[in-house]
């Protein structure tokens, strides 16, 4: 019995991912850009067991259920086509960010599920050929094999992938509005957002801008432009989403009241810029020197992390 432990993080998106181009290989519509975080660390181990009949999951201690299970199990069929193997696996996964509330624990989880699954079926695989790997479980998840700043390629399936971004020394500030799962999953909303909201179309089209504007910024250290970038962008993507049919939103009363703290902020001279992912927390991106500024105006509102540029996925165990 081979097994493998792998520790991924999750990451925040500056240029929002929403919407497929494919959706049985994760293909994105357009491309995006992210940080990877120090905090919230997904640990799995894979135990490939020949003599076992089905693959098993276990998260946070538990015995997940037929659906989490599957969906793992569609994952590790892609790692078996590659490794040649037909042995199923035990996944015993542990993970510290609040699942399905939008703050990217499917990315942690996929990026941990693709370094340990590769390692304990005996794949050789280089970072590209990881994210290609993990964004086959989660889109986002093919950033989180990324250390700090990263750009996630759209395209064909050999094409899309992510890589590092050189960046300038920024924190974000993760306000946790709500930990609960969220009523629709990012998935179901994604895809209703694709098929009736009448302004998908043009948000493709401007994210595709958008993000050659980021990675620009990001490369010239022009912290204020990729603020704006990063705030403008993340409203666009909840526009877009709450156009769908039947509506759907996922900010609620307490995100909006910390996207004005922000704007007060930035208007008192911090350079402190808001975006959320699919949920209702919320979360800002500064300069490192300013991340305690941030969270002294958002204090007692909401619970506060304080987060930096983080590492990539990381094989921390094999035998």
């Amino acid at each position: 019995m081979s097994v493998a432990t792998a520790v991924a993080h999750p990451n925040i998106a500056l240029v929002k991912y929403w919407g497929k181009a494919d959706a049985a290989l994760n293909l994105p519509a357009t491309g995006s850009l992210s940080m990877t975080l120090d905090v919230y660390p997904t640990t799995t181990t894979v135990r490939v067991d020949p003599d076992a009949t089905a693959d098993t999951l276990r998260l946070n201690g538990s015995e997940r259920d037929e659906q989490a299970t599957g969906r793992v199990t569609r994952f590790l069929d892609v790692v078996r086509e590659l490794a040649g193997s037909t042995h199923r696996a035990h996944v015993d996964s542990v993970n510290t960010v609040p699942s399905a509330a939008g703050l990217a624990s499917s990315a942690s989880g996929f990026a941990a599920l693709a370094g340990a699954a590769a390692a304990a079926y005996g794949l050789d695989l280089d970072a590209r050929a990881l994210s290609r790997l993990a964004r086959r479980g989660s889109g986002s998840a093919s950033r989180s094999i990324i250390p700090g700043f990263a750009v996630w390629h759209a395209g064909t399936d050999e094409e899309s992938f992510a890589e590092p971004l050189p960046a300038p020394d920024l924190a974000m500030v993760i306000a946790v509005v709500d930990s609960g799962h969220k009523p629709v999953s990012s998935r179901e909303g994604m895809r209703r957002t694709v098929l009736t909201s009448p302004f998908y179309p043009a948000w493709v089209t401007s994210t595709a801008e958008t993000l050659t504007a980021a990675v620009t910024a990001c490369r010239e250290g022009d912290v204020d432009r990729l603020g704006r970038i990063t705030e403008t962008n993340a409203l666009r993507m909840h526009a877009v989403i709450q156009a769908s049919d039947p509506p759907l939103r996922y900010l609620t009363a307490t995100s909006h009241e910390i996207f004005d703290r922000v704007e007060r902020l930035r208007a008192d001279g911090v350079g402190a810029w808001a975006t959320a992912d699919a949920g209702p927390n919320v979360v800002v991106l500064c300069r490192a020197a300013d991340a305690e500024t941030v969270r002294a105006a958002l204090a007692g509102l909401v619970e506060l992390v304080v987060a930096h540029p983080g590492p990539g996925m990381r094989v921390v165990e094999r035998a």
